[in-house]
């Protein structure tokens, strides 16, 4: 007899239906892990930290400032590492500062490499520590310039017959700012920023700006020019901090005193990004 050449038996063909069948639907299921898993990073939010600091190498840029004890000594040295080591525990994957991208980019690369001379300046003692620490290649260079038109508000208080209420809100903000001056002559830096990132420390420090929008009166307002060029340069800061932002991103920055108000608020406002109090982590001696 001739032997047939017809397919092979229809349970065979079962099989490899089945066979086809169940390798047809793990690639399915791993598309949809894939899938799933790009989404879950994708609306992960971003969680940044602002930490309010004091410029520890005496500038003397703001109209107030801190007179800031020497943090080159080993026991300043130490405290700075303790608070470096607790900022570690937030476990940042970014790190910003209040210098402009260029000379953070050449300084940071210099550190990294132990060419950059010993600096005082927070941006090194804090900032490029911490970079370095959580082994980041790059800390972002944040900063604007940014007009600040003090010099019209206080023509118009004089002009104005209210020259004294000018000088009480001067007053209030050197005030605030030697009450910190105090607390590092008696305690650690750690327990000076974290005074300072007290929320109402924060907003006492931004009620001065406010209570400036008082100096002016119909067409001429020194007080709104005065803080709308201040906002335009947190809004520029704030800007470039959220552009350096990825879905998981665990951002800190380090920025003075009187900008912390404004990023803090950018950051709130923004989509997609979550505010982490620097006191959550900052430690208290």
């Amino acid at each position: 007899m001739q032997r047939s050449h017809l397919p092979p038996p229809f349970p065979h063909s079962l099989a490899t239906l089945a066979s086809f069948q169940e390798t047809m639907m793990k690639k399915i299921l791993l598309v949809l892990l894939v899938s799933l898993t790009a989404l879950a990073q994708a609306s992960e939010p971003a969680q940044v930290m602002i930490v309010g600091t004091y410029h520890f190498s005496n500038p003397g840029q703001d109209i107030h400032n801190v007179e800031a004890a020497d943090v080159s000594t080993p026991a300043r040295q130490a405290e700075i590492a303790r608070v470096v080591s607790a900022l570690q525990g937030f476990a940042p994957t970014l790190v910003a500062v209040e210098w402009p991208r260029p000379q953070a980019d050449e300084r940071y690369a210099r550190y990294l490499d132990g060419t950059l001379p010993p600096s005082d300046n927070e941006v090194v003692q804090l900032g490029f520590r911490l970079a370095s620490a959580a082994g980041l290649e790059r800390v972002h260079g944040i900063d604007v310039k940014g007009a600040f038109p003090f010099g019209p508000v206080h023509a118009w208080a004089e002009a104005n017959g209210r020259g004294a209420e000018l000088a009480g809100l001067q007053a209030r903000a050197q005030a605030e700012i030697a009450r910190f001056a105090a607390l590092q002559a008696e305690h650690s830096i750690g327990t000076v920023l974290h005074a300072m990132n007290q929320p109402g420390a924060i907003s006492e420090s931004h009620a001065l700006y406010a209570a400036l929008l008082r100096f002016g009166d119909d067409d001429v307002q020194p007080g709104v020019e005065l803080n709308a060029a201040w906002e335009q340069r947190n809004l520029a800061i704030c800007a470039r901090l959220l552009q350096a932002l990825r879905p998981g991103s665990r951002a800190v920055a380090f920025f003075g005193h009187g900008h912390v108000y404004l990023l803090r608020r950018c950051v709130v406002e923004a989509p997609g990004v979550e505010l982490v109090e620097a006191i959550d982590y900052l430690p208290r001696e």
